[in-house]
């Protein structure tokens, strides 16, 4: 399409999952649902639409060792574009992936800069590692580098247990999420286990990520605080496999796992009905592929969340929550078009009929 092509989007605009429209009009890269006046050189696309797919959790520019080239950050957020995520909220990386930025081809990052763990206590090659009395200065840093939110690293094996345990002391969180606010910063916070969630809770923190050890005593105070959740599902159905792999070295931390695991659908379902707010992340880029977002809309919707609601996870309130628009009145002219309504039928996400990026059909 040239600078000057309007792109006729017609069918049904599912704008929010109950204001559906006909249609709408792209001018300059923009959503419009005006008529352009004179528009000569139109392109039609027809289908039910939604706005770009967000995973709220994922990894542009990290594999299982680290950092990755820029050609593999690309391929990897091609896939989630390919696959209608076209906006992304990178959950930690320590690789630099501004140059993404500069492309209309790719999709929108958010960007929490790079994962700020306890010595020794996560993934080799991931995080800053530092200790309680650096917490703020990294924090501070990192909020910098960012693009409104924070990482930290809630919880992870503790070898001398033998078990998952809290990384931080509450003084240190309390202080980091503070300064990390004073800055305009969110924090979130990697935590698989029961310990550390009230204290971050208690702190202030805005998001946890995966938030397996959800027990009933700590889920009202996620809903009274109003501090969201991503579960990350699709990521958690690999707990068996790595609990098998550490149970001669860490029997404990395994049993632990697979406990974690067997209740994922139940937690995430009390979280729900609770009133925590949930939404679609996939953990991709470490050892999980990209492209997952429509995967963990069914995983939610398996939990028990009702359809629309786990697709609005993945669409309308995820965007909403991130601070980016849907398929509002002038937006970016971010949108997929699908064969049928998605409400219906939340499978059809897996195959988007047309990807629209900026404006442009890109898939």
């Amino acid at each position: 399409m040239s600078e000057r092509a309007v792109l006729h989007v017609k069918g049904r605009i599912l704008v929010g999952p109950d204001e559906v429209r006909d249609e709408l009009w792209v001018v300059g890269g923009r959503i419009s649902y005006d008529r352009p006046a004179g528009a000569r050189d139109v392109r039609t696309v027809d289908g039910w639409v939604l706005p770009g797919l967000v995973d709220a959790h994922c990894h542009v520019g990290l594999d299982r060792h680290g950092a990755v080239p820029e050609d593999v950050a690309e391929k990897q957020a091609l896939t989630d574009r390919d696959a209608g995520a076209l906006l992304l909220r990178d959950a930690g990386s320590p690789s630099d992936t501004r140059w993404t930025d500069d492309r209309d081809d790719l999709p929108k990052i958010i960007r929490a800069g790079r994962h700020i763990a306890r010595t020794r206590r996560y993934i080799r090659g991931y995080a800053w590692e530092v200790e309680p009395d650096d917490l703020v200065a990294y924090v501070a840093q990192e909020a910098r580098r960012g693009d409104g939110w924070v990482k930290l690293v809630g919880d992870w094996i503790d070898r001398d247990l033998g078990d998952l345990s809290a990384c931080w002391p509450r003084g240190a969180v309390e202080a980091a999420i503070a300064e990390a606010h004073r800055l305009g910063a969110r924090v979130t916070a990697h935590c698989f286990a029961e310990d550390s969630l009230r204290d971050l809770v208690e702190a202030g923190i805005d998001c946890v990520e995966h938030a397996t050890g959800l027990t009933d005593d700590t889920i009202p105070l996620f809903a009274e605080r109003g501090v969201a959740i991503v579960p990350t599902l699709v990521n958690i159905a690999t707990f068996p496999a790595l609990a098998d792999g550490g149970e001669s070295r860490f029997p404990r931390w395994s049993a632990h796992m697979r406990r974690l695991h067997a209740r994922r659908y139940d937690t995430v379902r009390s979280a729900y009905d609770a009133g925590i707010p949930v939404f679609v992340g996939t953990d991709a880029g470490g050892t999980l592929p990209h492209g997952l977002a429509a995967d963990e809309v069914a995983e939610l919707a398996k939990a028990g969340i009702p359809p629309v609601e786990a697709l609005a996870a993945g669409t309308w309130a995820a965007r909403e929550w991130l601070g980016r628009p849907g398929l509002e009145e002038g937006a970016p002219a971010d949108l997929v078009v699908y064969a049928s309504d998605p409400r219906a039928d939340l499978r059809v996400l897996t195959d988007p009929r047309r990807v629209i990026l900026n404006g442009r059909v890109v898939g």
